[in-house]
């Protein structure tokens, strides 16, 4: 899909990627995004699905190509560029063999963070063979060498609940100084940094779309009664022909409300 390429209002929150206040008609939903961090870790963290009105990332084989329209690629391709890194998961690379750049709109490309626990996907994927600099987050207990095509090895303690600890990637794209990080997908890798009170925002793009079964946005921990499930403010943003809801996650974790 061709994306504009030249955008005022862009320019401006553009502009004020590297520390200047966001102007223009865009700064409400990217303020907060550009926000300074407030963790422990340095970073301000977003996440981002895109689900059809029935909660569905894919159809059950995966497929998931393109549940948002224009207006959400766009966006997406914004959030790329305003973050230092972007993160998807292993699955994402496997399904879209996406190249994670901005060639979309003005800005810089993130550095590119693929999450493989187990080092189960071969260097031959676009991601490890040519673009910006790619690292590959693994399990400390991965074997292999320190290079995997051309991406660059990090190694990342085991969370208890499965995958890498979301917390300890934080921290080490952070002490390379990547503090404003774009968590792009898929649904499990969003949901483990949901769980993990690793998010200050959450960007859900809603599709007019219907699928009647696939694969959900979420998977978390199950609470007990309605009232233990976890609450949010939101704003709501169209991006035609979708709508896009921005959450105030600010670390939250589901079943640990105050």
């Amino acid at each position: 899909m061709d994306l504009p390429l030249h955008d005022p209002d862009w320019t401006a929150v553009l502009a004020a990627r590297d520390g200047a206040p966001p102007l223009g008609a865009l700064a409400p939903l990217f303020a907060p995004i550009l926000a300074a961090p407030a963790a422990a870790d340095g970073c301000r963290v977003v996440g981002r699905l895109a689900q059809t009105l029935d909660g569905r990332i894919a159809t059950a084989s995966g497929s998931s190509q393109w549940i948002g329209g224009p207006g959400d690629i766009l966006h997406t391709h914004r959030l790329r560029a305003l973050c230092h890194a972007v993160v998807v998961g292993a699955g994402t690379i496997r399904h879209d063999n996406p190249r994670l750049t901005t060639r979309g709109v003005a800005g810089p490309h993130p550095v590119r963070v693929v999450i493989d626990t187990d080092r189960r996907l071969t260097p031959d994927y676009g991601i490890f063979r040519e673009g910006p600099l790619t690292l590959l987050a693994c399990a400390e207990d991965a074997s292999g060498p320190d290079r995997h095509g051309t991406a660059e090895v990090l190694r990342i303690p085991r969370a208890a609940t499965g995958g890498i600890a979301p917390d300890a990637l934080l921290r080490a794209l952070s002490a390379r100084g990547l503090t404003r990080i774009f968590v792009e997908g898929g649904g499990v890798t969003v949901s483990r940094f949901l769980a993990a009170g690793c998010l200050d925002r959450l960007h859900v793009t809603i599709a007019p779309v219907l699928l009647g079964s696939g694969i959900p946005a979420f998977t978390l921990p199950e609470v007990p009664r309605i009232a233990d499930g976890l609450r949010f403010t939101w704003q709501v943003h169209p991006i035609p022909p979708d709508i896009l809801l921005d959450i105030a996650v600010d670390r939250a974790r589901p079943g640990c409300q105050p």
